[in-house]
């Protein structure tokens, strides 16, 4: 791979620059050998071995390349430390520091190369448990839901739609306040998340701050929006304070992006009453009745085309 082609290297004059003193001749009439072998202590075959001289102010790099024995030899060396480096693509990169001695004709320097720690990657783990924790939660176990996403974000403090994950838990349990305070870390973190976004409103909406969480969602892109939820909440706020025309508009968005959603069809007749469309309103109460005849709102739907009907 390119990394142990090229970094290893610049780490190898790195070192030697930060100890450099006047420039010296590398070449000399000793010599450096020895065997490279894995951590099994398998001999490593085609491996790269390069020394070079500390305290020069240019070294020159000396390379050789180990046989099928993994064994090398670096010849011309002189009294000296030096630094020698061991790399094999696929298998990893070893360093060592040997110091030849005046007269001392060959230096052994056996090197052994333990390949890197496989690479884990957190999303495995993340996936997994928050698979597990909404498990638990559609089970209603918020409390225990709620403890795998901690336990996940003081691992991994940077993912923050665990702290989304957190609030959602903490509202499921009555606590509000704590889940409004997750919801605004990760909303710090990534103020154009539109998820986040969404959260922090209904979570202000649902603590009686309705106009704040208003603010947030009309700075939200209704198109990326993937649940429906907090909007049909500010068009029932809309409808409640009387703001037909508002609750209507955003009902008749909403039912366009959200087709499967039939009880934004129950609202819209409500907010239709409220504007005196009666016509409209009743057309909305059928399709919602024809759609969802056994939702909890059908009973009040059929009481209201009751009432639509004999005003016809």
């Amino acid at each position: 791979m390119k990394f142990f082609h090229t970094f290893p290297v610049l780490a190898l004059f790195l070192s030697l620059a930060l100890s450099a003193g006047p420039s010296a001749q590398s070449r000399g009439n000793l010599r450096i050998s020895g065997k490279v072998v894995d951590e099994a202590g398998q001999p490593v075959a085609e491996a790269q071995v390069r020394a070079a001289k500390k305290g020069e102010a240019q070294p020159e790099v000396l390379t050789a390349k180990t046989n099928n024995k993994g064994e090398y030899t670096i010849n011309e060396v002189t009294p000296g430390e030096w630094v020698i480096e061991a790399m094999k693509d696929g298998l990893g990169v070893k360093e060592v520091l040997a110091t030849l001695a005046d007269g001392e004709r060959t230096k052994t320097v056996d090197i052994t190369i333990a390949k890197p720690a496989p690479t884990v990657d957190p999303g495995v783990e993340i996936n997994a448990e928050d698979q597990r924790g909404l498990a638990l939660a559609q089970a209603g176990k918020f409390a225990e839901a709620r403890k795998i996403y901690e336990d996940l974000l003081a691992k991994h403090p940077t993912v923050y739609g665990l702290n989304a994950r957190l609030a959602t838990m903490h509202a499921a349990e009555g606590n509000g306040a704590k889940g409004l305070e997750h919801a605004r870390i990760a909303l710090e973190k990534e103020p154009e998340n539109v998820d986040f976004k969404v959260l922090v409103a209904e979570l202000m909406m649902d603590a009686g701050d309705k106009e704040g969480g208003q603010k947030i969602l009309e700075t939200v892109d209704l198109a990326k929006v993937k649940d429906p939820r907090a909007f049909t909440n500010l068009a029932i706020n809309h409808i409640n304070a009387g703001k037909h025309v508002e609750a209507i508009d955003l009902l008749t968005r909403l039912i366009a992006q959200f087709p499967n959603e039939k009880i934004l069809l129950y609202y819209r007749g409500r907010a239709n009453i409220v504007a005196t469309k009666l016509p409209e309103a009743k057309t909305d109460l059928e399709a919602f009745l024809a759609a969802a005849a056994t939702a909890p709102q059908a009973a009040d739907a059929k009481k209201l085309l009751d009432q639509l009907n004999k005003k016809n």
